[in-house]
Formats: structure tokens, C-alpha cells, sequence
């Protein structure tokens, strides 16, 4: 039962990982990576026997995400995909995992915009003969900022804060 609970609780990091790297190269985030993050979380809260009050909280922290997401994507401040990531993360960091979460998202978003206006301003001097490719795309001067690198560092670098980890970690 053990080995199984480690392999479900992977499920997480190896889902935002791939959420991540695929609106670097892509800019988008496809629904079905946040669908299975709150799809996974359901049987991960069985499987660790979180309270039922527990699941609700992290399920009232994830509607919260998502309504702020979906006021940030009607204002222009992120995309859809990233919205919807947020919000499948933060039902998995529950109450104690989500402000760790949200700050290490900021900073983590913060560093990573830097870095790339910065390699955007040099980008046509380092690399001139690259006239295709992902790597093109992202580096449009005024291109968007995909802020899913940042939501994927964020929810790895806060995961041992979050209430299903640390329910598991308890219990263990």
C-alpha cells in the first residue's frame, strides 16, 4: 500500500512538471493536466484517510483559486491555462500549503520574468541564426510570460507544506 501511495502522490509533481514545461514550449496548458490534478486528488485524500472536513477545505481553497484565477484571466494577467492550473495546485496544497505556495509562486514568477525580458533584450545578438522554434516564440520582445513555469516551481517548492503531504507524512 505504501509503494502505491508514493507512486499516486507523484502524481502531482510529475503533472505540474509537465503543466510547466508545456507552456514554455507551447504557451498553452492543456485542461487535461488540471483536470487529472483534481481528478488525482480525490483518491489521494481516500487513499491518506483525510477527514472529510479536511477534503473540504482543500475543495474550498481550490474554488477560491479559481474564482481569483478567473478574475486575474478577465483582467488580462493570465491565461486560461494558468488559472486553472493555480487553482488544481491549490487544492492540493489545502490551508497550511497555500500561502507557502502563492509566495513561492510570486518570487518564482518575479525571477523567471527578469530572466527572460532580460534574455529577450539579447536574445537577437546571442542567437541570430535561430529562426524557428519554441525557443523564437518565447523569446518575442513584447511575447507573453509563460507564468506556468512559475506555478509548477512554486507548487514543488511548497509541496511539503501542503495538507495531503503532510497528512501522509504524519501518519506514516
Amino acid at each position: 500500500m505504501d509503494i502505491l501511495l508514493l507512486i499516486v502522490l507523484g502524481v502531482f509533481p510529475a503533472l505540474v512538471i509537465v503543466g510547466g514545461l508545456h507552456d514554455l514550449i507551447t504557451m498553452k496548458i492543456p485542461n487535461w493536466i488540471s483536470l487529472a490534478l483534481v481528478g488525482a486528488f480525490f483518491p489521494v485524500a481516500l487513499m491518506i484517510g483525510a477527514a472529510p472536513m479536511d477534503v473540504a477545505l482543500h475543495v474550498g481553497v481550490g474554488v477560491a483559486a479559481l474564482l481569483v484565477g478567473m478574475g486575474m484571466f478577465a483582467a488580462g494577467w493570465v491565461g486560461g491555462g494558468d488559472a486553472k492550473l493555480l487553482a488544481a495546485s491549490c487544492l492540493w496544497m489545502g490551508v497550511s500549503g497555500v500561502l507557502p505556495f502563492l509566495i513561492w509562486t510570486g518570487l518564482t514568477g518575479g525571477a523567471f520574468c527578469l530572466l527572460l525580458m532580460t534574455a529577450r533584450r539579447y536574445f537577437p545578438m546571442v542567437a541570430p541564426s535561430v529562426s524557428q522554434g519554441w525557443v523564437v516564440n518565447l523569446m518575442q520582445p513584447k511575447g507573453d510570460i509563460p507564468y506556468g513555469v512559475a506555478i509548477a516551481i512554486g507548487a514543488l517548492l511548497a509541496l511539503p507544506e501542503s495538507g495531503l503531504f503532510l497528512a501522509f507524512a504524519s501518519g506514516r
